[in-house]
């Protein structure tokens, strides 16, 4: 006898370390308590388990039961039967028949034809000392549950208890993933359709307020005096203008949105394959559009470096290939103060060829980095931008440009990325850049103002073309 009760000592011992092995798999809640039930019922030699646990927002006890009952959920009250006294008071019962006891609920037993004779009940807690659920067995083997059970299924439990919490809250925070997930989504549909809204809101007055303008323009005399009238409604056109602006980029930044959340539009996708797709040696042609952008800044003064490892060719639609990259130069020219610098770089590595427009300008910080492609969205406070002309240094914009080229590049298979470090004088978006450099206090020299900040827009093409 004594070397039998070894020997089951050393199995229920062994069904411990097994018992971490198997749930420490899966943490998926329901598979688990359905590993513990198993697993309770073979060490304990019992006929069936029931691991329940507690749900606070129905004050229920809910169980997944394993065995006997095909896998099929049950819930009960929280103070209900055997097992509710059990969870409510804490309290362990031990009953060689459970018809005995009055709290016994009979009906389940009369459903299924199962008869319940041995039952043993348990609480389980967390590491807290709170109560999670109960632990029921029934039906052992040879008689009923012993003392030395009871001092192993507390001890199973308490192992078993462990795993249930890390599930409980891995389960938890997913839910709660989901939920952001699902609540940005929403958001965007609001955004999305707010600007949509907004965007046909404006476009009837506006045109309205356009035609008004022209037919009183034409009714105007021409005498000395009308000559003020002609310059106030310059101004009221020059500002309707930028509103139409507004309103057209508004637009097309709710249709780039749908196209984005859609996989891209059509039109766009098939690009890629259309009669406009043609073989560009990508260093050649940025060395054109770099022209291009260099008259239209020559106001400016910055200088432009145009570098690479080859003239490899890229498969694309000219137009959008130019539109690419006249909007990353505008866009370097803008963030660049004057005396600063410019890189292009053209390269390939196994399999992708990349165009890189690099600035030693302000930098962008990595909050807005996140978001820098969204469309609508500009990277310092709108009350600090000095200008609203085209290449001149903060000279703003809504992002329109960033947003467009993204689309692009889902549809046509092209990457676009960005590293950016701020400048480490100007770490806010609130502090402003004299927009020369021998005019900052913090630089000796261009060198100095290099080293300070940048920022490099990389397009990523697959090779091949």
């Amino acid at each position: 006898m004594p070397k039998l009760a070894h020997s089951d000592k050393v199995r229920k011992l062994h069904s411990l370390l097994e018992l971490g092995r198997l749930i420490g798999l899966d943490l998926k809640l329901d598979e688990m308590l359905v590993q513990i039930a198993r697993k309770a019922c073979e060490v304990m030699e019992s006929d069936r388990c029931s691991l329940f646990l507690h749900d606070p927002k129905t004050d229920e006890l809910w169980s997944k039961v394993a065995l006997g009952m095909e896998g099929r959920e049950i819930r009960i009250p929280s103070g209900s039967g055997l097992a509710g006294h059990c969870f409510r008071t804490g309290e362990t019962v031990n009953l060689a028949d459970a018809y005995d006891d009055p709290r016994f609920n009979r009906q389940i037993d009369e459903r299924t034809g199962y008869r319940t004779r041995s039952l043993f009940c348990a609480p389980v807690y967390n590491r807290h000392g709170k109560r999670l659920g109960v632990i029921q067995l029934l039906n052992k083997e040879g008689g009923p549950f012993t003392e030395e059970d009871e001092a192993f299924i507390d001890i199973f439990v308490n192992h078993a208890s462990i795993f249930i919490e890390i599930t409980q809250l891995q389960k938890a925070r997913i839910e709660a993933l989901e939920q952001s997930r699902k609540e940005l989504e929403r958001l965007n549909r609001v955004k999305s359709k707010a600007l949509d809204h907004l965007s046909h809101e404006l476009k009837t007055p506006l045109a309205v307020i356009r035609g008004n303008i022209n037919l009183l323009k034409k009714r105007l005399p021409a005498d000395p005096a009308s000559a003020r009238a002609a310059s106030l409604f310059e101004s009221l056109e020059r500002n309707l203008n930028r509103i139409l602006a507004i309103q057209e980029e508004t637009d097309t930044i709710v249709r780039s949105y749908r196209e984005r959340e859609g996989g891209g539009s059509p039109d766009e996708t098939d690009r890629r394959d259309s009669p406009r797709a043609e073989s560009i040696p990508l260093l050649s042609f940025a060395g054109q559009t770099l022209e291009k952008v260099k008259a239209r800044s020559a106001h400016r003064d910055i200088q432009f470096h145009l570098e690479g490892t080859g003239d490899h060719p890229v498969l694309m639609d000219p137009g959008i290939l130019e539109s690419i990259l006249d909007g990353l130069l505008k866009n370097a020219v803008e963030n660049t103060p004057d005396e600063g610098m410019i890189r292009i770089l053209s390269e390939r590595t196994d399999d992708r060829i990349l165009l890189k427009v690099q600035d030693f300008g302000v930098g962008i910080t990595e909050e807005n980095q996140k978001s820098i492609f969204e469309g609508l969205f500009h990277t310092q406070e709108t009350d600090l931008y000095t200008s609203r002309k085209p290449y001149d240094f903060n000279a703003g914009g809504k992002g329109l440009d960033l947003l467009k080229m993204k689309i692009y590049g889902q549809g046509l298979g092209f990457d676009l990325s960005v590293e950016s470090k701020r400048c480490v004088h100007l770490p806010t978006d609130r502090d402003v850049c004299p927009g020369r450099i021998s005019a900052c206090p913090h630089c000796r020299g261009p060198e100095d103002c290099f080293s300070s900040g940048e920022t490099t827009f990389s397009v990523s093409f697959p090779a091949g073309g």
